[in-house]
């Protein structure tokens, strides 16, 4: 396991965690956009810093899958928590907004995925660092890129743009919503 990267601009030392939100169904709180809003109120009631958050994107389902079309965006947060620890609060955070897991990619009110813990790299245990599906994913990518344009991948080392380009892309893909 290689230790954490800090980012080379030292007035963000304390953030460089990213936490990808997306939805594509209601919950209790509301339409999939006001369930993501309410998620990240729930995130900074735990105690966690938000230090920012992409725009919403309305984005097609991965691999065209038969289902509502989904709101994506990321926030980089600051937090004491290991690893560990902030999964645990983001799945708790998950299910008290009515996920439930059932099928690998199915529809969901919401979903808390943990991009990057400040560049660590780990492999042996969850949560997998950095998300191993995040360089395949333009709705991942995109908004991460509106919070942290300087991201490089912390195992290629690829910058964000580089990763953007090499991801193919069809009109109605990915479309950002209105503030």
């Amino acid at each position: 396991m290689k230790l954490p990267q800090m980012s080379a601009n030292p007035s963000r030392l304390e953030g460089g965690i990213y936490v990808a939100l997306g939805a594509n169904l209601a919950s209790t709180i509301g339409p999939p956009r006001r369930t993501l809003e309410e998620a990240l109120a729930r995130i900074r009631r735990a105690g966690v810093e938000v230090l920012g958050v992409s725009p919403w994107y309305e984005t097609r389902p991965m691999d065209d899958r038969d289902q509502p079309r989904y709101v994506n965006g990321v926030a980089e947060i600051s937090t004491e928590r290991d690893p560990e620890a902030l999964l645990e609060l983001l799945h708790d955070v998950e299910e008290g907004l009515g996920r439930r897991r059932r099928l690998r990619w199915e529809s969901r009110t919401v979903d808390l995925d943990l991009i990057d813990y400040r560049g660590l790299e780990r492999t042996d245990r969850p949560p997998l660092l950095p998300h191993p599906g995040a360089a395949e994913r333009l709705f991942v990518l995109l908004p991460l890129n509106d919070v942290a344009p300087q991201w490089r991948h912390p195992v290629t080392g690829q910058s964000i743009d580089c990763l953007i380009q090499a991801l193919p892309r069809r009109d109605g893909d990915i479309e950002r919503l209105a503030s």
